[in-house]
């Protein structure tokens, strides 16, 4: 088994290779890259290694789905900014003899847009929305788990639709003995089936992804850093237009890239604050979101987020806090239970 897995991410490794680099503004279905939950928004947005029970982080690397998660139902409620609402729901499942598997469904609506004519007449208004479904099947071989995610994303602007079809690959190891997690995942390689009607085809928001997780023994804290898009090592944005400074001579100072921040902005750095297993702190720090994000004269927290986790008996409340800029940041309501508690009281 063990072979097989790591002959299929050798051949997987060698596909991504070659998939062409793509820049934001450029791909379809860019939502699939949003934090679908409180506990990765807190992370910083990103993290492929943390191992638990929550059946929401199967969105991050279905190599992460495991019996801990067996049962759970999680659902997901985000504020963005402008009124923008992104829900998300989430179940995980074993069955004796298919295996282990998660459904999830993720929602966004962006709400009501006046719909006018060539001369600015009103006639009437129209919705846009993006959702996905997805399902995941993941299989343990010792301390290692691989797993995979079939997609189906759909946009939606006034009755008009692109419909892609996408999967993740993820895999992780987790030591038997520590609390030390290593998580791969390929995520949203796949094909727009349909795009909308007069536009053409565009790629799907591809990433590779690497982190490990450790929480010390002694210590009551789990230290999380992933590095994301893999295939290229050159991320940095500079506007060709933006005015520099001008040295003694009058002359303007044009930005230049440097290698520490190509190399930083590939890292997400998470920490979990573990008290005890029914309250919990989190932080995160995303420098490509703070570097593109902020502004010139005020950083506004960008880059930054936190949450926290609150258990009450059969239930767990999870809070996150992304901020994106000074105008304001990003608020994330989590509320997860195991349904196999329910069936014990029915059954009792």
């Amino acid at each position: 088994m063990v072979k097989r897995v790591i002959a299929c991410i050798a051949m997987f490794l060698g596909f991504v290779s070659g998939v062409d680099a793509q820049i934001g503004g450029q791909r379809s279905f860019s939502f699939l890259e949003l934090p679908s939950n409180a506990k990765l928004a807190a992370l910083g947005g990103i993290n492929v290694s943390s191992w638990s029970h929550d059946v929401n982080m199967v969105a991050a690397n279905p190599g992460l789905l495991n019996a801990e998660m067996d049962n759970q139902l999680s659902l997901n409620y985000t504020g963005y900014l402008a009124d923008i609402k992104h829900s998300n729901l989430a179940y995980a499942f074993h069955n004796e003899r298919f295996g282990r598997y998660a459904v999830a469904v993720n929602y966004i609506n962006y709400g009501d847009f006046i719909h006018r004519d060539a001369n600015g007449m009103q006639l009437g208004t129209f919705s846009v929305n993006d959702y996905n479904l997805s399902i995941s099947h993941a299989r343990q071989a010792e301390a290692f788990t691989v797993g995979a995610t079939l997609k189906v994303a759909v946009s939606s602007m006034a009755g008009n639709q692109a419909v892609g079809l996408l999967a993740d690959v993820g895999g992780s190891f987790k030591h038997p003995e520590e609390d030390f997690t290593v998580g791969l995942a390929f995520k949203n390689v796949g094909y727009q089936v349909k795009a909308f009607d007069g536009g053409e085809r565009q790629p799907m928001p591809f990433d590779a992804q690497l982190g490990l997780s450790y929480k010390p023994e002694h210590m009551p804290v789990r230290l999380s850093l992933t590095a994301h898009r893999l295939y290229q090592f050159d991320i940095v944005y500079l506007d060709p237009n933006e005015r520099g400074p001008l040295d003694e001579n009058g002359q303007e100072i044009k930005e230049e890239k440097k290698l520490g921040d190509k190399i930083a902005r590939h890292f997400v750095a998470g920490a979990e604050f573990v008290f005890s297993k029914n309250f919990q702190l989190r932080a995160g720090y995303n420098h490509l979101r703070r570097k593109e994000l902020r502004l010139d004269t005020a950083s506004g927290g960008a880059g930054l987020s936190l949450g926290a986790m609150l258990r009450v008996r059969s239930f767990e409340l999870n809070y996150g806090a992304a901020f994106f800029h000074p105008s304001g940041g990003s608020h994330y309501i989590t509320v997860s239970t195991n349904t196999s508690t329910f069936l014990k009281r029915k059954s009792s």
